[in-house]
């Protein structure tokens, strides 16, 4: 490709994954370079094959690819404390998408690597004697990363400078794409079909591909093959080709061949299973659990195995901390002592709480319409931290002997009580906010007879609003104090979930395929286990309660799209799959068109409707900047290279 690519792919990371003989997961070794040659040797093989495994950290919790797969869309726009690469993202008029400003270049950069070692392997493993089933993880991954790629760019690079989908070992200075028809048909579906034909059914160690995580990466590149070619909304693609597929098969081929797959994927599921409740999905104390099959793996163990310090965080890659982008700054809550006030909530390593950056914020609708049912439906609960308690009994200072401070409407509150409740609906009371900070020290409201302070939904602003529960850090050595609240995230990023098989079937099933499940059938499963709860999560006590029957009921009896995007929100909300949801089913500009935001200072309940300005071609992203100003080619040619629009 390019001499970065290259230089990337050959050096690698600092550590590398390779295999453990005594223990069932991935063991990291350092290993500074890759020559060619190692591919010719069995160590070298495995070396690179684990490696696969690693490459994930700098895709996945990198929090400015983070960035570019959700904001912009309806489950996210920008924050108080955004900069350029935030803004440029959200298209509401405060920033433009370049090739210098789109963090899709953090894909681009780390995918090419990956792909070329996947080659290496693919072409010398059975040489050396490693056997199908291992080789079988590269041809998964090099999929895995052309498909990413070809959604986000469109028409991409096969040929890395020795030909198409060969292992390229000297630096190539230039480049030609392919079309989408291409990648699809030569890389993404063969490799994916051999893999669901070699891979194990269960993981050959924690963590490893499988079969069924197979069928899923390759039903979800069918699905989003089928829309492709059915192109509702006259999308442009680029390199320009016809809407025509290779093989002869029409769109409603490729929906029922999504349908097909995603079904056996949960007829068959091997190790994989739905967990019993929602909240252990996300649970820190769960992580690692049967329901997500693939995920970038960190570890509070030793910084040896977790890629990154586990007492400072450095924002970049490897670390994983996407969860920082949408935590605000909690910690300016003000509670008194006496007469002075303090910080009643503190920065500590807690999945409610962590490290603050204020950088991306989910609109109010995410709280009003995709989360409405807060009652029935767990999911919220087990996605926001909607209420934050008293901790500054923790900080070792002045007030760890402090038993009670003074809150809301001059009551009292204990360690763990509310400091301030974001409120599931609008109260019958309206809430007396102040024009400023006021006491709270957040500008948040204050209700009749409650101790802590509280903001309704439509209050929620770009400075202040519900954290993220769900990616925040878990840590079991914090030794009853605040831990290492600015260490990056010390959990696993999760990439696939069992649960996206019924998902990704019943979206084939409203686009037409047939079967034994129905759409309703399949969404029910998901949403019969929404409704069980075994946690109130912001309540912090055992909640036991089984809502699926209402649940089920509420379920549309005839379903569309837009009601499994919505349900794909609710389920996988902020995982990073949104934008490309909305890319494949070309809904971007309908259901992100337009959001309602408060301002970005203290006090500012208002809501603003803000629309954003989606255009045709801010359905791929532009080809990175480096990329170009590294290929030997003329202006006329890196502009017919760059994606048109940018």
């Amino acid at each position: 490709m390019k001499r970065y690519i290259f230089r990337n792919l050959i050096i690698g990371s600092a550590v590398l994954l390779s295999f453990s003989s005594c223990t069932d997961i991935l063991e990291e070794k350092p290993h500074d370079f890759y020559e060619p040659g190692y591919f010719k040797t069995e160590q070298g093989v495995i070396q690179g094959l684990t490696s696969h495994y690693a490459h994930l950290r700098y895709i996945y919790g990198q929090a400015y690819f983070y960035n570019a797969t959700q904001t912009g869309t309806d489950e996210a726009t920008y924050a108080q404390s955004a900069d350029g690469n935030f803004k440029d993202h959200d298209l509401s008029g405060v920033g433009v998408i370049n090739p210098n400003s789109s963090r899709s270049d953090v894909l681009w950069n780390n995918s090419y690597n990956d792909i070329n070692t996947a080659s290496g392997i693919i072409e010398n493993g059975a040489e050396v004697g490693v056997s199908s089933s291992l080789i079988a993880e590269s041809k998964f991954f090099r999929a895995f990363d052309y498909f990413l790629l070809v959604q986000t760019f469109g028409g991409v690079p096969l040929d890395l400078g020795a030909g198409e989908l060969k292992f390229n070992s000297k630096p190539s200075r230039s480049s030609k794409r392919n079309t989408v028809p291409e990648v699809y048909t030569k890389a993404v579906f063969p490799d994916l079909k051999a893999a669901v034909s070699e891979l194990p059914t269960a993981p050959r160690l924690t963590g490893t591909a499988t079969k069924t995580l197979a069928r899923l990466i390759l039903a979800k590149a069918y699905l989003t093959y089928a829309w492709w070619l059915e192109n509702p909304n006259n999308i442009a693609t680029y390199p320009e080709a016809p809407r025509t597929d290779p093989d002869g098969h029409n769109a409603q081929w490729y929906f029922q061949e999504a349908y097909n797959l995603a079904v056996e994927g949960i007829n068959n599921p091997g190790a994989y299973g739905l967990l019993d409740s929602f909240y252990d999905v996300n649970a820190g104390a769960s992580d690692r659990n049967k329901e997500v099959m693939l995920y970038a793996d960190h570890t509070e163990s030793s910084e040896y195995y977790n890629g990154g310090s586990l007492t400072y965080g450095s924002g970049g890659a490897p670390d994983n901390f996407a969860g920082w982008m949408v935590t605000w700054n909690y910690t300016a809550l003000r509670s008194k002592n006496g007469a002075a006030a303090v910080s009643s909530v503190q920065r500590e390593a807690n999945q409610f709480l962590g490290r603050p950056w204020t950088r991306m914020v989910p609109p109010i609708e995410v709280f009003t319409k995709t989360f409405a049912d807060k009652t029935n439906d767990s999911r919220y609960d087990g996605t926001f931290a909607a209420v934050y308690r008293g901790n500054w009994n923790l900080q070792g200072t002045g007030l760890t002997t402090v038993a009670t401070l003074t809150n809301a409407n001059g009551l009292t509150i204990k360690p763990g009580d509310a400091v301030l409740t974001f409120l599931n609906d609008e109260p019958a009371t309206p809430i007396t906010y102040p024009s400023g900070q006021g006491d709270s020290g957040v500008g948040a409201g204050v209700l009749p007879g409650r101790a802590d302070y509280v903001i309704s939904p439509n209050g929620i602003s770009r400075i202040v609003y519900p954290g993220f529960w769900k990616l925040g850090p878990y840590r079991t050595d914090n030794a009853g104090g605040l831990g290492q609240p600015n260490a990056a995230s010390t959990r696993p990023f999760p990439v696939a979930k069992f649960s996206e098989l019924y998902l990704v079937a019943a979206e084939a099933a409203v686009k037409g395929a047939t079967g034994s499940l129905s759409a309703r059938t399949l969404v029910n499963v998901i949403r019969a286990r929404a409704g069980k709860w075994r946690w109130d999560n912001n309540g912090n006590v055992a909640k036991i309660a089984d809502n699926s029957a209402a649940m089920t009921a509420a379920t549309p009896a005839i379903i569309d799209i837009n009601y499994i995007l919505a349900e794909r929100s609710r389920e996988f909300f902020g995982e990073g799959y949104r934008w490309y949801d909305l890319v494949r089913t070309q809904k971007w500009n309908e259901i992100a068109g337009k959001y309602s935001i408060g301002g970005s200072n203290y006090g500012q309940h208002t809501p603003e409707v803000v629309t954003r300005i989606i255009d045709a071609h801010h359905y791929l992203r532009p080809i990175p900047q480096g990329q170009l100003d590294g290929m030997e080619m003329s202006a006329s040619e890196k502009a017919a290279y760059q994606n048109p629009g940018y």
